[in-house]
């Protein structure tokens, strides 16, 4: 089987082209500029923008794994049923999506189609922690509002490993699975949690929401993001801290828990390691 892989350099991504080495099968990673791609000997890698549909390779590839957002600005897609009428006439068969927040046009596309399709809710990516590195490596610190509210991470390996489940063994069509770690966590735990791997103190500074705000756009984030950001964690809906099994009964292993994500990552938050 060749698989087409969408994001195939993102942290989500990058994850489902490894899982599928892994099962045995051909990985055509898809990315906006191939020459700055680094992925596995054996991926082939093919230029396309999901934005222009014409330019996607679906020939010859048994399944698909989609986002729902794409562009550097992370914008929905709106070309849905344009790419999902090019799979359909390449006659590939089974497609993943991956959600990113809201019902898009994509997903909506997808699933009023003919192909076996799979979406892919993960509440939150553990590797979203990752924004903290710079400030615990300088500081010794993170910065973050809400101090109470809970989310129920995923590994990003879980998610790469249940999209490439569903693609590679079939049976899971017309499902729509949220994705969740073992546990639901606050920030200051998840702190905690990553302290004891890099084996120091790291400080959890409660900002307002206001402060926090304004960080996020002197980053350079657009404003429409931020208020997402903001209002999913001042507002956490149910599924976002709410634990499923959906991992354990996908792979029949349980998800992985954010102590070991710290624990695979630590090397991230020490002062002087590098950042990649």
């Amino acid at each position: 089987m060749t698989i087409l892989v969408a994001g195939a350099t993102g942290n989500a991504g990058r994850q489902v082209v490894r899982e599928l080495l892994a099962l045995g099968q051909q990985v055509r990673a898809l990315t906006r500029d191939a020459a700055r791609v680094e992925l596995p000997v054996g991926v082939e890698v093919v230029e396309g923008d999901l934005t222009r549909p014409e330019t996607i390779p679906f020939d010859g590839v048994t399944g698909v794994h989609l986002l729902t957002s794409a562009g550097d600005d992370y914008a929905e897609l709106q070309t849905g049923p344009e790419l999902v009428a090019s799979a359909e006439k390449a006659g590939v068969e089974r497609v993943t999506v991956l959600w990113s927040g809201s019902r898009s046009p994509l997903e909506e596309a997808v699933t009023a189609s003919s192909l076996e399709w799979t979406v892919l809710r993960p509440v939150d990516f553990m590797s979203n922690a990752l924004v903290w590195a710079a400030s615990v490596r300088e500081k010794g610190e993170v910065r973050e509002p809400f101090s109470d509210a809970r989310s129920a991470l995923v590994h990003e390996g879980d998610v790469g490993a249940v999209a490439a489940a569903v693609l590679v063994r079939g049976g899971h069509g017309g499902r729509t699975y949220t994705l969740t770690g073992p546990e639901s966590l606050t920030v200051p735990q998840q702190v905690a949690a990553m302290s004891n791997a890099v084996g120091r103190e790291i400080r959890y500074v409660e900002q307002t929401e206001e402060e926090a705000r304004a960080e996020m756009l002197a980053a350079g984030r657009p404003a429409e993001v931020v208020e997402w950001l903001l209002g999913w964690k001042r507002d956490m809906p149910v599924e976002g801290y709410t634990v499923v099994p959906t991992v354990q009964d996908v792979l029949g292993r349980p998800a992985r828990s954010f102590a070991l994500w710290a624990e695979e990552h630590a090397g991230r938050f020490i002062s002087g390691a590098g950042t990649r």
